[in-house]
């Protein structure tokens, strides 16, 4: 190959790629948190199939707002499957809006995920079963720990089979998974185990808005 400017500069590129790559691998913050979210796009993410464009990112935000469809972390974070973590949103409902953190999940490409376990996002919906709630395992009734139109962290840590949800710092749910636990019909996998995160949107008349998603993986 004849030398020349071009030439070394590919070199020079081939050479410094795995250094570039390295640099782009995530990093957590002081505190041992990883942003799975990057504020600018869903990069990282993977829409399941049925109503792709109910998730868009608005103004540095993740806004869930039209038909049945999630959002799944699909990033390199983990290589996207966690077993023990703390996992947090800054989330803002608006009024009946409806919307869940699921963990331990896996990509589905369409319906509502089989896998895993959903902590519920619901302030005001006609669902009775309210934000905190770890859905159809237990659930809180009736009455919200957060309200809508105000920014409100969840924060969900699971260690082992013990799993506890947190409201704005509040304890307002825990759980134990037994040992010998096992789902009613159409929900056997809805349960602890290993996988990804998702995010969902419910209906058309759901808006749900993210700002901040992040783990911090415990061993």
């Amino acid at each position: 190959m004849k030398f020349t400017l071009a030439s070394a500069a590919l070199l020079l590129g081939l050479a410094l790629a795995p250094f570039a790559q390295a640099d782009e691998a995530p990093k957590p913050d002081k505190d041992g948190w990883y942003q799975l979210f990057n504020g600018k796009n869903l990069d990282g993410w993977k829409k399941s199939e049925d109503n792709p464009d109910t998730f868009k990112v608005v103004d540095g935000e993740i806004v869930a707002h039209g038909e049945a469809a999630h959002i799944f972390y699909d990033g390199p974070v983990e290589n996207h499957n966690f077993k023990n973590f703390e996992y947090e949103c800054e989330v803002l409902t608006k009024p009946k809006a409806n919307s869940g953190m699921y963990f331990h999940t896996k990509y589905q490409p369409n319906g509502w995920p089989s896998t895993g376990i959903e902590t519920q996002v619901n302030n005001t919906h006609g669902d009775p079963k309210k934000t905190g709630s770890l859905y159809n395992i237990k659930n809180v009734m009736d009455k919200s720990p957060a309200k809508d139109d105000e920014w409100f962290t969840q924060n969900i840590t699971v260690k082992d089979n013990h799993v506890t949800v947190k409201v704005n710092g509040e304890v307002v749910n825990e759980w134990d998974q037994p040992a010998d636990f096992k789902r009613e019909d159409g929900w056997k996998d809805a349960k602890i185990g290993s996988g990804t995160f998702a995010l969902q949107g419910h209906d058309p008349g759901s808006e749900t808005h993210y700002r901040s998603v992040k783990v911090k993986p415990l061993k």
